[in-house]
């Protein structure tokens, strides 16, 4: 099992910026591809950004610019730097983790795809 806890969530004036965290524990892959996802009242989860275990990224088109997703150098935390927040950002942001099979990368966003989820840290955008 493995265990993922958010955190840097709360209300933030538009035009500011926030770091969201992601701790990840227990029984850890060496391969792997870990995600961020939000998810608006009433709409689908949205895939935001994913990184491997090798460091190698890829944001959502439609996104790219103002989500920078990171790791730490123990692999333990997962970050999400969000800029130039608008009221549209507000939404529960979640990470997610699944193994990756080594020779494959990690490609999909789709929330499908992700094994192990956190709880959610809310994010809300005021105008």
């Amino acid at each position: 099992q493995v265990q993922l806890v958010e955190s840097g969530g709360g209300m933030v004036q538009a035009g500011g910026s926030l770091r969201l965290t992601c701790a990840v524990s227990g029984n850890t892959y060496a391969f792997y591809c870990r995600a961020w996802f939000r998810q608006a009242a009433g709409n689908e989860r949205e895939g935001i950004a994913l990184i491997d275990d090798e460091g190698t990224t890829i944001t959502a088109d439609s996104l790219k610019g103002r989500f920078t997703i990171a790791q730490d150098n123990s692999k333990k935390f997962l970050f999400l730097q969000v800029d130039s927040l608008k009221p549209e950002d507000t939404a529960i942001y979640s990470c997610a983790t699944r193994p990756r099979t080594l020779g494959t990368s990690c490609r999909s966003l789709s929330a499908y795809n992700y094994r192990y989820w956190g709880q959610g840290t809310q994010v809300t955008i005021s105008s």
